[in-house]
């Protein structure tokens, strides 16, 4: 009996990497590969004269008559938009990460798992603007970390709701 439970211990402990690289690859990754996506987008092919480049063509196509003051308001907004859902992006990818719900599984929402996506978020979006530093087209801003950081509240913000809304917790 005792040869038996030695050897199922030792079949746990050759399982436990296994289960350790399954869980990074299921819960951490897609957060890191979301993570490259942002650092690609600071580079100078997504800097303000490039996605101008992008937005301009389409919104001039549809109202043709906008001025060019009105036009970069409109990049503007909609770059600042950019900004919030792609950091409320991996807030939420962050807190999936922290969390690792299971299928049928309702565990109360808990707070400090929100709150460290939020600050994780906020870490990430500063390194990022301190890489932006570096790109010659580029600039760093502090409101951009703020409004970075806003948007993984925002994000978290709406999960909770729907999880409120959908009585999970």
């Amino acid at each position: 009996m005792l040869r038996i439970d030695v050897a199922l211990a030792d079949s746990d402990l050759l399982l436990w990497p296994v289960q350790k690289i399954r869980s990074f690859m299921v819960y951490w990754l897609p957060a890191l590969v979301w993570m490259v996506v942002i650092y690609s987008a600071s580079s100078d092919q997504s800097s303000f004269q490039h996605s101008s480049r992008i937005i301009e063509p389409i919104l001039r196509w549809f109202f043709p008559h906008l001025s060019d003051q009105t036009v970069d308001g409109i990049v503007f907004a909609v770059r600042k938009c950019a900004h919030v859902t792609e950091y409320a992006i991996l807030a939420l990818l962050f807190w999936r990460a922290l969390r690792q719900p299971q299928r049928h599984e309702s565990r109360p929402w808990r707070g400090s798992q929100a709150r460290l996506a939020v600050l994780l978020v906020a870490v990430y979006a500063a390194s990022d603007e301190l890489h932006q530093l570096f790109v010659p087209s580029r600039q760093a801003s502090v409101l951009d970390v703020l409004l970075d950081t806003s948007g993984a509240a925002i994000g978290l913000l709406v999960l909770w709701g729907i999880g409120r809304a959908l009585k999970r917790w």
